[in-house]
């Protein structure tokens, strides 16, 4: 019987000698352990017996001492480290394993330790001075995923964030503030395996802002998880909004305009059009919905009589193709007289990229005004023309503008406009050559050029023939002068005249 109580005596002291080596030696003691605290102390051992907890170092850690079991430290442990091991049978059969937090920018771990049928779960800081194994910082994986510059993190089956890198957890804290949970997952999970591999633009608002970020999230399966990826995007967003803005002010400012608009892109279809295309050339809009072909575009203008009818299609054909080259070099430009009377000045331009652009301008109007304007100009020409006086009509600049049959007749005028119109300085003188010296000529140089008391007047000049003109000056509407010359024989010009009198 002694000898029994001899080995009972000598088992428990051994079990606390041993209980007493696995423990730390020494514990810090200090009022704040928080886990989220810079530079605290993050050095606490818990031994289990399977599920039960039999031991624990000196605990300072907020929460931790109500620690009585597995399931309460995965608890206080599961938002920090989300890979502990949900029961102890995994340590048992895994050996070792040393679980990182999830936020990789801090470095500290829990070690699970399988010793002797006891479990030794210790949290460590492993940037303190207590010794423990670093992680291999020259690994190129492990490299490559926590210093990428876009979020990558993986989803358990459970739809929370199992392991995510340094970006990730900097997005995270932008979007949701420093103490944000960082297994709940930032973006918005998808079950639909069609999407797994795809790319998918999303959008996620930031706190206490309008403004949204958007990325490119791309989600790979694992197994029972999903390995996720997204790319920062916000630069094509933005760029693509301004397009649109500008494509819609575009828009807004080609439907008020009065010229038609087409435009096609290199791969010859219509891309855009304004409402007056529609007007001008009374195509419908479900036709310019489809984005016919440059082709297809100008038949159905040649079908319904909008442009002039060819003499023969294949010249017809031919004469399109040149009208494309000349557009792609910018110097495509036609006036169309259409069977309805209507003319329309057309113009091709070339685009960026390839595209051409068509303008159609209704210039019906204006053609008609300018017509009108020659007709009634060629009328008071030919009125002129029969008039038995020489005439000659100087603008308020002093350049001469118009003559009659009569004044070239005698003045030897072949009525013809140079580039240069003459002045009065110059009309003058040629006057001068053929008349006798008389201050008359320069009194009508000052007159034509003068802008106030201008009156009618009149004078004679004495021909150095001998014969004379009675020169009349009369002012105009706009500064403009009417000079007349009146002589006895007006059909005949100074040549003729100097002839008879020798």
């Amino acid at each position: 019987m002694a000898e029994w109580i001899v080995l009972a005596a000598i088992s428990v002291v051994s079990a606390s000698f041993a209980i007493l080596w696995l423990l730390p030696r020494h514990q810090a003691k200090t009022r704040d352990f928080g886990l989220s605290a810079p530079g605290a102390l993050f050095d606490v051992v818990f031994l289990f017996d399977g599920d039960r907890l039999i031991s624990h170092s000196d605990i300072a850690l907020a929460g931790y001492e109500s620690v009585s079991n597995w399931a309460d430290l995965r608890r206080l442990l599961q938002r920090d480290f989300p890979a502990f091991p949900e029961t102890p049978e995994i340590v048992r059969s895994g050996g070792n394993i040393a679980v990182s937090a999830i936020d990789c920018t801090v470095e500290r771990e829990v070690l699970c330790e399988w010793i002797d049928g006891i479990i030794r779960v210790q949290l460590r800081d492993l940037t303190g001075t207590i010794p423990a194994p670093r992680r291999d910082q020259r690994d190129p994986i492990r490299l490559a995923m926590e210093q990428a510059p876009y979020p990558v993190w993986l989803i358990d089956h459970r739809d929370k964030v199992g392991w995510c890198n340094a970006a990730y957890v900097r997005l995270v804290r932008k979007i949701a503030g420093p103490d944000a949970d960082l297994t709940d997952p930032l973006f918005p999970s998808h079950k639909d395996e069609a999407q797994l591999s795809r790319k998918t633009r999303v959008s996620i608002p930031v706190r206490d802002s309008d403004a949204k970020l958007w990325f490119d999230l791309t989600r790979v399966a694992h197994e029972q998880d999903q390995l996720c990826y997204a790319v920062d995007i916000n630069a094509i967003v933005e760029a693509e909004t301004a397009q649109r803005k500008f494509v819609q002010t575009m828009t807004k400012t080609f439907a008020q305009l009065s010229i038609g608009l087409a435009i096609f892109d290199r791969n010859r279809q219509l891309a855009l059009f304004n409402p007056a295309l529609i007007d001008l050339t009374t195509l419908p809009p479900d036709f310019l919905s489809l984005r016919p072909s440059l082709s297809s575009f100008f038949d159905r203008l040649r079908d319904q009589h909008m442009m002039p009818e060819p003499k023969n299609y294949r010249s017809w054909r031919r004469q399109m193709n040149d009208l494309l080259e000349a557009a792609q070099d910018g110097n495509y430009q036609e006036t169309w007289s259409l069977p309805s009377g209507s003319v329309y000045s057309v113009s091709g331009r070339p685009h960026p990229d390839g595209a051409v652009a068509f303008l159609f301008e209704d210039i019906t109007a204006e053609i008609t005004l300018t017509r009108r304007f020659r007709a009634e100009t060629d009328l008071m020409q030919s009125i002129l023309d029969k008039l038995a006086d020489a005439i000659a009509v100087f603008s308020d600049d002093g350049s001469l503008a118009i003559t009659n049959y009569a004044y070239q007749v005698l003045w030897g005028d072949s009525g013809e406009v140079g580039f240069e119109p003459a002045t009065v300085l110059e009309i003058t003188r040629q006057w001068q050559e053929h008349c006798t010296a008389t201050p008359i000529l320069g009194e009508i140089r000052e007159f034509v050029t003068a802008r106030e008391n201008r009156a009618e007047w009149s004078a004679e000049l004495i021909l150095k023939s001998g014969g004379s003109l009675n020169c009349t000056v009369s002012p105009m509407q706009n500064g403009a002068t009417i000079v007349r010359f009146a002589s006895d024989n007006p059909v005949r010009n100074i040549t003729e005249i100097q002839k008879i009198s020798a």
